[in-house]
């Protein structure tokens, strides 16, 4: 299934035959750096009981000029969630995502941005959601730096939220506010 497509963007269904991406991926020091940590370089095993197994998560390949370059997934936030960001008595459809470009080739070049803003405007249009959240590491100042491109303002500071090669790391959370 496409979700989004605009010009050499594409956002559609992750597929089994997307699993040698993943692997070469989040076994590239890189991007690990940021997504899982580079003391955990993914095998096709680790990709497979991750991005493979039923989830609540809709997972998505990114595609620039028909080639696969990332990914990236959206869903509905749990419960603990709601808690946890200060959610709770708010009765609105809040939407999480988490996303990354797998080909660092790519870094740099605003197609971060231009993915975020698709995935803003169909998680709006088509899955009517009123607030969309996301909750990079503090020290990620390039994906805080897109997402803030893309509309979404820091909200708060999420203590030793992330364990990333060996330690907590602190993380920001980010709102995308429709109404």
């Amino acid at each position: 299934m496409i979700f989004c497509k605009t010009g050499e963007l594409t956002i559609r269904s992750l597929e089994l035959s997307d699993k040698q991406f993943l692997v070469k991926w989040l076994s590239d020091i890189h991007v690990l750096e940021y997504y899982g940590g580079r003391d955990n370089p993914y095998d096709e095993n680790m990709v497979e009981k991750k991005f493979y197994t039923s989830s609540n998560k809709t997972r998505c390949i990114i595609e620039y000029s028909n080639d696969p370059i990332g990914y990236i997934q959206f869903y509905h936030i749990s419960k603990e969630e709601y808690e946890e960001y200060g959610y709770t008595g708010i009765h609105k459809i809040i939407y999480g995502t988490d996303q990354f470009i797998g080909e660092t080739k790519y870094w740099g070049q605003g197609i971060g941005t231009m993915v975020m803003k698709e995935m803003v405007n169909f998680l709006i249009t088509e899955m009517d959601t009123q607030k969309i959240v996301l909750d990079p590491q503090d020290r990620n100042k390039r994906a805080i730096s897109c997402y803030e491109k893309s509309g979404f303002k820091k909200v708060k500071i999420l203590p030793k939220h992330e364990l990333h090669e060996g330690n907590l790391q602190d993380c920001w959370l980010m709102e995308y506010n429709v109404l």
